[in-house]
């Protein structure tokens, strides 16, 4: 593929992804118009002592717009994870939830509803836990005297396991009629407690460590041949290897902690991008963040209409991603058969 079919492909993702963003104000419970919505989207600019004018801000502005942004946000990240990570750990099964991260922030979230902790707390224990991790893992590996890739990933799993069991002790010992729905639903994946205190805390370490990453896409090439070919070239292979998983581990852990576990786009989306411009991570990483953030766009849509009481994401990527998963197979299995 060539650069200028690969911008083209990048373009047309960005203007897709931003055309859904604004097709998203229309959707809800409460119906604006098409000149309602540009009217108050223009609205810092002009006045209005219109009430219902007023209102119609409060929703495009304080719900609707927070939400949709964190929506694309982290359905970018995770996309943009799972393609690191695939390349890093040579397979393409991997997710973001391979390092255990995932599940040691959802039993911080958890943990934080169980004792009735408020939403920045949940937050805050989430995000420590989800580190934490990251830290446990490298001290156990140190301890193994091991630095391969095998043992990392078996390091992740067996943590990922166990924080998995915490996570259901504490859904055993919560109690049903308050805690227990509360956690269940969390576990699962929302947005719908989104505001701007939310988008920012997502937003800054997501976008940095984005950036960073896709302008380390050139390590994730050398790293996804072997350590021996990274090594020949006088680049430092566990240097380069905790600094990609710290950065991924960043992401993640602040995803978890302000929606939720939300499955599947971290391991569909960078095979869908894959299809799109091919293995090469400097073209891979841009096109997975922007097609994972639209996806996640499209899911969030389909949360809020499908029905009055909104449904968990985590249910919606998996009735999605499942079948999409096994299509994206068959495109790339068949040519080869």
């Amino acid at each position: 593929m060539t650069l200028l079919s690969h911008q083209r492909i990048l373009i047309g993702l960005i203007v897709i992804t931003i055309g859904l963003a604004l097709f998203s104000l229309f959707l809800g419970h409460y119906s604006i118009s098409i000149n309602q919505i540009f009217k108050v989207l223009y609205s810092p600019f002009i006045e209005s002592q219109d009430h219902l004018f007023t209102f119609q801000q409060q929703i495009i502005w304080q719900v609707r717009i927070p939400r949709i942004l964190l929506a694309f946000l982290a359905g970018s990240g995770l996309a943009l994870c799972g393609a690191v990570l695939q390349g890093l750990f040579y397979n393409p099964l991997v997710d973001p939830h391979v390092i255990g991260v995932t599940s040691s922030a959802a039993f911080g979230g958890t943990l934080a509803i169980l004792l009735d902790y408020s939403t920045f707390g949940l937050i805050v224990l989430a995000f420590l836990f989800g580190i934490s991790t990251l830290l446990l893992i490298f001290i156990l590996i140190h301890s193994l005297k091991q630095n391969n890739i095998l043992i990392l990933v078996l390091v992740g799993l067996v943590l990922s396991g166990f924080f998995s069991a915490l996570v259901s002790l504490m859904q055993y010992l919560a109690d049903t009629e308050e805690k227990l729905p509360s956690i269940v639903f969390w576990l699962l994946g929302s947005f719908a407690t989104a505001n701007w205190h939310k988008l920012i805390i997502l937003a800054i370490p997501t976008i940095i460590a984005s950036y960073l990453l896709i302008r380390l896409s050139w390590r994730i090439n050398l790293l996804s041949l072997g350590d021996n070919e990274v090594k020949s070239l006088g680049i430092s292979v566990l240097f380069s290897r905790w600094l990609i998983l710290v950065l991924c581990t960043l992401i993640i852990s602040i995803q978890v902690a302000v929606s939720g576990c939300i499955g599947w786009v971290g391991l569909i989306i960078p095979h869908a991008a894959r299809l799109l411009v091919g293995g090469n991570h400097q073209r891979l990483l841009p096109i997975a963040f922007w097609l994972g953030g639209g996806f996640m766009i499209i899911i969030d849509d389909i949360a809020r209409i499908i029905s009055t009481s909104e449904i968990p994401l985590g249910i919606i990527t998996a009735l999605i991603g499942a079948p999409c998963f096994v299509l994206l197979l068959r495109q790339q299995i068949l040519p080869r058969s």
